[in-house]
């Protein structure tokens, strides 16, 4: 090659040549150069188990060298922690939506109130599942089998509660009559819906294959959510609905004296 001042010099001078083995090519993530890891957890451990694995061991690495999740492993740990949020926002739709069917402020409650007994029966599954496996975590598909129970606890004590306020106000009956006579009347309709529920997640139980664990976590949750609220809610909506509707109740025309009968 030439200098500066037109003179020919080698190029030895100024480089030299080595043969060495590298990469066929490099990743970029966010303009960085990056090495991509795939990898799955070990059976018996969730995926959150396997990311906080690898935060684990990226806290020990050097701080020129960082870690950021691509693709579904992004997805959940940008979801981490909001279950608590989407299980409180369903609650708050659903509440609307029965106060705006009622035109009653109080009426929903007696229905929304049915809910913890449908999460206790979601959780002793995923307890009792968790005796004989440790696939049956609390994770997001039992999350989701968490907001499916809301409405289905809600169509049942539906069931009571409306029939129980035509009763009540059309008929006139007492609150107890009223509350009892629509918990006998709406016994079977609950327990058919319910029980032909269950049945159709069945399959979701004995799942198998390829993702099979995921929909044996929420077939677990709902399975025994639906089983416990349709055992103990066929007995606590009437005497919730009960409860609610005696709340700021007032005896009507207490105060007022009957009119005297005409002398004859």
């Amino acid at each position: 090659v030439r200098s500066r001042d037109g003179q020919i010099i080698p190029l030895t001078t100024l480089a030299f040549v080595e043969e060495i083995s590298g990469p066929s090519y490099t990743n970029r993530f966010n303009m960085y150069r990056a090495a991509e890891i795939s990898g799955a957890p070990r059976e018996g451990y969730s995926s959150a188990d396997a990311l906080h694995a690898l935060e684990e061991v990226a806290a020990t690495m050097p701080k020129e060298l960082g870690i950021a999740w691509s693709n579904m492993s992004y997805q959940e740990k940008a979801a981490e922690g909001t279950g608590g949020t989407m299980f409180l926002m369903a609650l708050v739709f659903v509440f609307l939506i029965l106060a705006a069917q009622y035109e009653s402020w109080k009426l929903p409650f007696s229905v929304l109130l049915g809910v913890p007994a449908a999460v206790f029966g979601a959780f002793l599954g995923l307890w009792l599942g968790g005796l004989w496996s440790t696939s049956y975590v609390n994770n997001v598909f039992a999350q989701i089998g968490l907001v499916m129970l809301i409405g289905l606890t809600a169509k049942n004590a539906i069931l009571i509660v409306e029939f129980a306020k035509m009763l009540h106000e059309e008929q006139k009956k007492p609150l107890l009559e009223a509350a009892l006579e629509s918990a006998k009347l709406r016994l079977r309709p609950i327990l058919m819906t319910s029980f032909a529920f269950m049945l159709g997640v069945v399959p979701l139980l004995t799942a198998a294959g390829a993702g099979a664990e995921a929909r044996k976590v929420m077939g677990m949750a709902v399975f025994m959510g639906t089983l416990i609220a349709t055992i103990i809610g066929v007995i606590i909506v009437p005497a919730l609905y009960i409860f609610i509707e005696s709340i700021g109740g007032k005896k009507k025309d207490s105060g007022s004296v009957a009119p005297s009968q005409p002398a004859h």
